[in-house]
């Protein structure tokens, strides 16, 4: 009996010996702190994987993110993501619901209406955190230490290469105005856009147009009068434009446009010459996140050269920084369009079309031009 005693006493013993070490046989290795990080670092670091977990809510496709992801795995083996792909609107008051309820929600918010993500920071929803990186963005993309932009993504027209020949192809917006204006029987039914009263991104980005160029009101009257079809993110209108079930797709989002036109020879894209917004998908921490450390690992990879790097170069969805290299980044962007660009700065004038007064007005315009200029 002593002797199995001590048989166990040894086999406990040497157990614990195994754990003293940083790491079990089998068990994920530890992450290592960022090169040029502060020593310091090292306890977010322990801290997050202590965690072991982190939810993100966001509107990049999973498949789309799948790269980033993996590559964080790869920096910090013990901790968990949990991606969530919901729409911009989804995603905004699926957020809200649940704060305001005191349950659990997402650690990062993650999202393309950069209005709806700026409204959360100035309704006190986000975390204050001084990031590593914060040095390596241009100043127009990182707001209060709460948001931080990770894309400069240009926003295009797509459309059908077998219904619409290239000399016809529409290369401002007052070109894409008068095209559907004076041709509304022939693309009758074959035109897509954002669902603007059920897409934060549509909302936003049609309030953006209006703020460069009164002429999209003339693009919404020929909208009205092609009978204008609706989808809620740009793949479900870039599969209609494959599939010539609609000949044209107004304001998408170009880093899909280019990575589909890659891939499907029908499906053509045109970044306006007279302006082209380039808008960004904006992260912030949650107030109250459960796993705040993770979430300020996950912030700081996305912003990093690295993590820029994988958005550039395998996520495609060019990357912010002016460090990184590659066709889709905004140092190749910015040289490609030169003066047409736009880009969407971060802050608090984002919001003003929020103001539900101001939200009511932009819809009431909308349904009237969409709607009563095709007798619907």
């Amino acid at each position: 009996m002593k002797r199995l005693v001590g048989l166990v006493l040894a086999l406990l013993a040497s157990l614990c010996w195994a754990q003293e070490p940083e790491e079990l046989m089998g068990y994920a290795a530890r992450g290592r702190v960022p090169a040029g990080y502060p020593a310091s670092y090292a306890a977010t670091v322990r801290a997050a994987e202590d965690e072991g977990r982190l939810v993100i809510y966001a509107t990049t496709d999973t498949a789309v993110a799948q790269p980033l992801i993996a590559d964080f795995k790869a920096m910090y083996p013990r901790i968990n993501v949990e991606y969530e792909d919901l729409t911009s609107t989804e995603l905004h008051y699926r957020f809200v619901a649940e704060t305001q309820l005191g349950g659990g929600s997402a650690d990062v918010l993650w999202s393309s209406a950069m209005d709806l993500q700026s409204s959360l920071v100035s309704n006190g929803y986000a975390q204050t955190y001084e990031s590593p990186e914060t040095e390596g963005l241009p100043a127009w993309a990182k707001w209060k230490g709460q948001a931080w932009a990770t894309t400069f993504e240009p926003i295009a027209i797509a459309y059908n290469k077998t219904l619409l020949p290239a000399s016809e192809v529409p290369q401002t917006h007052a070109d894409l105005a008068r095209l559907l204006n004076a041709s509304a029987a022939r693309f009758k039914g074959k035109v897509v856009t954002y669902d603007i009263e059920k897409s934060g991104l549509g909302f936003f980005l049609a309030t953006q147009d209006v703020g460069v160029a009164p002429v999209f009101w003339d693009i919404a009257e020929g909208l009205g009068k092609v009978d204008i079809r609706f989808a809620s993110t740009t793949d479900a209108m870039l599969r209609q434009v494959a599939s010539g079930k609609a000949a044209i797709a107004y304001n998408i989002l170009g880093s899909y446009a280019v990575a589909q036109a890659r891939k499907d020879k029908n499906i053509g894209y045109v970044f306006p010459t007279d302006y082209t917004l380039v808008m960004s998908r904006l992260q912030l921490i949650s107030k109250k996140a459960a796993d705040p450390n993770a979430a300020r690992l996950w912030v700081d990879y996305v912003l990093s050269k690295r993590g820029q790097t994988v958005i550039a170069n395998q996520a495609g969805l060019y990357s912010v920084r002016a460090d990184v290299s590659g066709d889709t980044t905004a140092a190749r962007l910015t040289q490609t369009l030169g003066p047409s660009i736009r880009a969407i700065a971060v802050g608090p004038s984002l919001i003003g079309y929020l103001n539900n007064q101001n939200y009511r007005d932009f819809i009431r315009q909308w349904r009237k031009a969409t709607e009563t200029s095709s007798g619907k």
